[in-house]
């Protein structure tokens, strides 16, 4: 065969797009509180617990006890995802990119929502009549990153120990009555798996090792999210949620919204353009518990 005939070697290309591995959904919106906002700023009021006053005598003076009273203030940030389709790129193209950038700005929005959410977790509450006030998130309901119940502090990713302990505040605060979940990442479920409470069918009725995952344990939900987007400490320790459903609230103002057209400042190019609007905040403290994880340790 002639020595050139590399001259005639063709290659192949295919006609679509592969996806590379991200996360697609949003997980987290079905865990929590969800209430359309339909102006700036909303606001959610509370209505505290109240104790019964002995009556200690004939003909007294009715009490005043009055109930207390408090309010939430939440509102949605501006997300948008932009890009153009120039059409003397995909003259030179097997097919057009437009259709998987269309899911890939769709992917990016779902993430965006399920960080919005674990962001909303730990962070800074508006309260007051007018949200001009603040709550921060309190110590009392974060479990340290070498918690033990017994023996010497050592870090460790999340343990049984640790869930005892975030649903021992949870259950104490009257703020356990089921609807509970953990968002972790895988990291934080294989330590778990290691656990050998975890490891025995009698302590786990989804019998973890049998499907691979632990779904549910100790009457929490797990939803397995990516590393990436959990929150980190000072120290870099992963702040890992355990939350109520009424504890987090999710606030959509318009969903997500991507057209395309072409953009006359762009030579008339397709331009695909997404936006969405949406914010969370957290509801209540007590139903709300901070697992601090180590990202390495076992």
């Amino acid at each position: 065969m002639s020595t050139q005939i590399d001259r005639a070697w063709v290659q192949q290309f295919r006609a679509n797009f592969d996806m590379l591995a991200q996360q697609m959904d949003a997980r987290l919106v079905s865990t929590v509180t969800v209430d359309t906002l339909a102006a700036e700023v909303g606001y959610r009021d509370q209505i505290g617990a109240v104790d019964a006053v002995q009556r200690v005598s004939r003909h007294a003076d009715t009490p005043f006890t009055e109930v207390p009273h408090s309010r939430r203030q939440y509102n949605a940030l501006d997300w948008e995802l932009s890009e153009i389709i120039d059409k003397q790129d995909t003259a030179r193209m097997l097919t057009s990119p437009q259709s998987p950038y269309t899911r890939a700005f769709a992917a990016g929005f779902n993430r965006r929502r399920d960080i919005t959410i674990l962001r909303a977790a730990f962070a800074a509450a508006r309260i007051g009549k007018a949200g001009d006030s603040s709550v921060s998130f309190p110590s009392g309901n974060q479990i340290a990153v070498d918690y033990v119940e017994t023996g010497s502090a050592a870090n460790s990713s999340l343990t049984v120990e640790k869930l005892r302990r975030a649903r021992e505040i949870l259950m104490d605060a009257e703020a356990g009555d089921g609807e509970l979940t953990i968002a972790c990442s895988q990291r934080e479920l294989n330590a778990l798996l290691r656990t050998t409470q975890v490891t025995s069918s009698d302590f786990n009725t989804v019998k973890a090792l049998v499907n691979g995952e632990v779904n549910q344990f100790m009457g929490f939900n797990f939803v397995r999210v990516p590393s990436t987007i959990l929150e980190v400490n000072g120290s870099s320790n992963r702040r890992i949620p355990a939350y109520h459903k009424a504890g987090i609230l999710y606030a959509p103002l318009t969903e997500t919204s991507i057209e395309a057209a072409p953009d006359p400042t762009k030579g008339f190019n397709t331009r695909l353009y997404g936006r969405a609007s949406f914010g969370a905040t957290r509801l209540e403290e007590s139903r709300v518990v901070e697992i601090i994880c180590h990202p390495t340790a076992f």
